[in-house]
């Protein structure tokens, strides 16, 4: 076993005079779902192929599970499912046909039917993918993602398009292989999945890491100063930034007889370190 499910030292690849990835570092430990953030065009998606060895690199060093992706074995490729943006289940066959022909591919793979079942689908074994749900055929896609049993797990976008109850069934779904100890690299544009799910996060900018850490600590969030908003008796609204909210509410309960009105106390959420951090990267790429 190695200590890192994945270590990346100075990725870089360029697409004729587009620079996708500019000296990128990563460390993923197994068995924790990783987050990776970043406007359009950062980087995210040819990281990911480049881990899993559909894209070649132009520079850096790239192990994952142990192995450089560039030149992994196929048993190597057997421990590494990967979900695509776009669809890859045929449309023509059923749930359960597409699963049990992909298991084929593995030299150890997953029973079909217990796969099936942990996406949710077993009631919809014999239906014909033309024939499922948006939603469903997302599971169908995680299934085929799973199928080899295996020890990594990358998620590229994965719930692009869905409403929000189709979001929450599939982070269920993800919870659920993370339970199992697969390590998971998930992609994403919704800041609230990555909160909701990953253990730690990189937001990438201009094909670089400029933060890493846990969602709550990211960028300096745990440390960030608090906002104190509340209504005085004669009905003025007051709002006060402070590193000792406990401090300044304990004040205003003495000052104010009875129930404060209107408090409120909040820290910059995910989303406002996240537009920092790119805003900050985007003025130094300047």
């Amino acid at each position: 076993m190695t200590q890192h499910a994945v270590r990346v030292r100075g990725l870089r690849k360029r697409y004729g005079d587009v620079t996708a990835v500019d000296g990128l570092d990563l460390d993923i430990e197994q068995g924790e779902v990783f987050g990776i953030l970043g406007p359009n065009g950062a980087g995210k998606s040819t990281t990911v192929e480049i881990l899993q060895g559909h894209r070649t690199r132009d520079g850096g060093e790239v192990s994952v599970l142990g192995e450089d992706p560039g030149s992994g074995s196929r048993d190597w490729q057997a421990r590494v499912g990967i979900v695509w943006q776009d669809e890859s289940a045929p449309a023509e066959l059923t749930v359960a046909e597409t699963v049990r022909h992909f298991a084929r591919y593995y030299p150890r793979p997953r029973d079909p039917e217990e796969t099936i079942a942990l996406v949710g689908l077993q009631e919809k074994a014999d239906s014909r993918t033309k024939a499922l749900s948006g939603g469903q055929r997302r599971r169908l896609d995680v299934a085929l993602g799973v199928i080899g049993a295996p020890e990594l797990l990358l998620l590229d976008e994965p719930t692009t398009g869905f409403d929000p109850v189709a979001r929450r069934q599939f982070w269920e779904l993800i919870r659920r292989l993370a339970e199992e100890g697969t390590t998971i690299v998930l992609t994403t544009h919704y800041l609230d999945e990555a909160e909701a799910l990953a253990d730690r996060l990189a937001v990438i900018a201009s094909g670089r890491v400029v933060a890493q850490g846990a969602p709550g600590t990211l960028g300096g969030r745990a440390q960030a100063r608090a906002t104190v908003r509340w209504t005085e008796p004669d009905g003025t609204p007051r709002t006060e930034d402070t590193d000792t909210p406990t401090r300044t509410v304990a004040e205003l309960a003495r000052r104010i007889d009875g129930e404060i009105p209107e408090l409120r106390v909040t820290r910059p959420t995910l989303e406002d370190m996240y537009l920092r951090l790119i805003g900050e990267a985007q003025e130094d790429a300047r």
